[in-house]
């Protein structure tokens, strides 16, 4: 489903992962531990811009590679995780007629806290990470964008004009509000919020396809 799962430097060989989505169905299983291992790149953590099916798949693989490794979501989403994921997700996949999907996302790890709007990732509840690493997560910002589902967020790097945007902002395009928790009038909210907010030059990374278009290539829009 051409997911963007991200990997971004922090310091020295820590990363943190955004979206995890290599899966047995799609046979990319083993993507994202290999290029992590083969890198001796290190996670800190796991953050998820909301729960969809598409965005969560791959935590099962993830978790059995860094067992210990902490789960982030927000907690308007986190029903879309945990032991009990099937039940939300099977709402989600019964709309998109795709429910053959359904164990790649049934019993997934639980959230190990909550992303929420305005925090920095440096104040996330991360055990045994240097003063660096935690500089270096406190130049990341959580963005509360709701509308393609209740808990989507961006994540904003206001240093280096990056917006890790999920499924808020696609180029020239938003996500879908069709499905359980979706808005078309709050997710407009919330791209008139980081158009109003953001510098115009922001790279966006979206959750699908194209990706590191300026936000300003939106504007027209909305």
């Amino acid at each position: 489903m051409y997911v963007n799962s991200c990997v971004v430097h922090l310091v020295g060989s820590k990363v943190f992962i955004t979206d995890p989505a290599c899966c047995s169905r799609s046979k990319d299983e083993a993507v994202l531990t290999d290029y992590l291992d083969e890198r001796q790149l290190e996670p800190v953590a796991v953050l998820l811009t909301h729960g969809h099916f598409d965005h969560v798949s791959g935590l099962k693989s993830i978790k059995k590679r860094w067992p210990e490794l902490p789960v982030f979501i927000h907690e308007a989403d986190s029903a879309c995780i945990g032991h009990d994921s099937a039940v939300e997700q099977g709402k989600a996949l019964a709309l998109a007629r795709y429910t053959s999907f359904l164990p790649e996302c049934s019993d997934l790890p639980e959230a190990d806290g909550f992303l929420c709007d305005g925090q920095t990732l440096g104040e996330l509840p991360l055990k045994d990470i240097s003063s660096d690493t935690k500089d270096a997560l406190n130049k990341w910002k959580v963005l509360s964008t709701p509308g393609h589902t209740r808990g989507s967020v961006c994540l904003y790097n206001a240093e280096e004009k990056i917006l890790i945007a999920g499924d808020t902002v696609f180029y020239h395009a938003w996500g879908r509000t069709d499905l359980p928790g979706g808005s078309e009038r709050r997710i407009m909210d919330s791209l008139k919020k980081l158009f109003r907010e953001l510098p115009p030059d922001t790279k966006v990374y979206p959750g699908h396809e194209y990706y590191g278009f300026e936000l300003r290539e939106n504007f027209n829009f909305i």
